[in-house]
């Protein structure tokens, strides 16, 4: 944390307003944009039948439901209750076994050494004590076992949008979600409890059958941050806003045909528990 928030009180309500910010909306909706991407980061681990996963900030499920089909013993962990609803629901309609409970990835609800495998897609960089979610994840992580992430980057497009945003609305009291996404601040963090880091750049694609603007809102009506944001200000800032997000979405669009496609960049994080 910073100076600005550091008090116990003061970090108990950062915590109650980023809850509601993820509970806001609804992120299945976004979910269903990056669903092959996050298969696609299962993939590349080559999980192996039996292995023990834990998703922290698992959302609606993008990387528990293709590690439980790739054969891996699953465990998803968030703050959003609703959130874990959809995925409850997702798994007992599609036969999938996978156990979700509600919790904090800065004091997760497992003992020590519990998982083989701990995993987190644009999920855990959320959290406000980056130094304690690295702790956690290396507490409940096997020796040997390893941990994989994947960070949006500043510099790619998600982290724009952001930077958008927060010229208009001002950011939480806490260090960037995006310094997760540059390779220094991740090499410093994870040194003392996880050794060959291996960090790569990855793109992301998002198709939306609509128009940037209609991309735009998209993302107000249903991913929380944006929605927050926007109830937030009065209209004429709202106008403002919502005019800086249609020039970057048109900017990045890589579609011709009238609907929106955008690539964006992620860092893929693998690294193993010494």
């Amino acid at each position: 944390m910073n100076a600005a928030t550091t008090s116990v009180t003061e970090l108990a309500n950062l915590k109650a307003k980023l809850k509601t910010t993820w509970m806001s909306g609804d992120f299945d909706k976004i979910a269903e944009l990056i669903w092959d991407g996050g298969a696609e980061f299962i993939a590349r681990l080559r999980l192996t039948p039996g292995v023990q996963v834990l998703d922290i900030a698992c959302g609606t499920g993008n990387l528990s439901f293709p590690a439980a089909r790739a054969g891996a013993v699953v465990t998803g962990v968030d703050i959003a209750p609703n959130l874990l609803e959809t995925a409850r629901a997702r798994a007992k309609r599609e036969g999938v076994q996978i156990r979700f409970d509600e919790g904090d990835a800065e004091s997760l609800p497992y003992g020590d050494a519990t998982f083989d495998e701990v995993v987190t897609m644009f999920g855990a960089m959320f959290a406000p004590q980056p130094q304690l979610v690295v702790k956690e994840m290396a507490r409940v992580c096997r020796s040997g076992g390893r941990v994989a992430m994947a960070n949006w980057t500043p510099s790619g497009f998600i982290g724009q949008m952001f930077k958008v945003t927060g010229s208009h609305v001002p950011p939480p009291p806490m260090p960037s979600p995006l310094l997760w996404g540059d390779e220094a601040t991740v090499r410093e963090r994870l040194k003392d409890h996880f050794a060959a880091p291996q960090l790569t750049r990855r793109m992301l694609r998002m198709d939306l059958p609509m128009s940037p603007p209609d991309a735009v809102e998209y993302f107000r009506t249903w991913y929380g941050p944006t929605h927050r944001a926007f109830t937030s200000l009065n209209d004429e800032k709202q106008a403002a806003l919502r005019h800086d997000l249609d020039k970057l979405w048109t900017e990045h669009n890589l579609a011709t045909d009238g609907t929106t496609s955008i690539s964006a960049e992620y860092l893929e994080v693998t690294a193993t528990r010494v």
